[in-house]
């Protein structure tokens, strides 16, 4: 019987790495499918067993963290209050484990099939919030470039939700 990915210790944990931008683009062969401005580039690693939950917590996370300048240049501000935009990109290598050897190990994320419809969910959750919200395209080979400001890069990890 094989094992499942809670017996082998692994645990959900989607991962979204945040970049505060000036801004930020995908390109798929050369042409541009999105383009943001101000705002967050947002690349989410979707692991094998994460759900709804995990959704919710990361896009609750991304629009309301405190991390773009107010009046005083402190970080104070969220994507919601500057009506900024947000980019979101699919990539499954943040899930890449480099403990062992030297070519990572990706079991931890979700197979594509499993994956794609999590992606979709948090795309819809990220539009609840009423802001523009623009995305790479899922299993694509694609070019992302970005101009940082800050730099300002955070990693949040559904599996540091704090459970009541």
């Amino acid at each position: 019987m094989p094992r499942t990915h809670t017996q082998r210790g692994f645990a959900n944990k989607m991962i979204g790495l945040v970049q505060r931008v000036k801004e930020a683009e995908v390109l798929i062969d050369g042409k541009q499918i999105s383009s943001i401005d101000d705002g967050i580039l947002l690349l989410v690693g979707i692991a094998a067993g994460d759900s709804r939950n995990d959704i919710r917590y990361i896009a609750q996370k991304v629009v309301n963290l405190r991390i773009f300048d107010d009046e005083k240049g402190n970080l104070n501000r969220s994507l919601i209050d500057i009506g900024g935009e947000i980019l979101v990109v699919s990539q499954f290598t943040l899930l890449g484990d480099t403990r062992k050897g030297r070519r990572p190990s990706f079991t931890e994320a979700a197979a594509p099939e499993e994956a794609l419809p999590l992606y979709e969910g948090l795309i819809e959750e990220l539009k609840s919030f009423h802001m523009p919200v623009l995305e790479g395209r899922f299993g694509a080979m694609m070019n992302v470039r970005l101009v940082n400001r800050g730099p300002v890069t955070l990693i949040i990890n559904s599996r540091d939700k704090i459970r009541a």
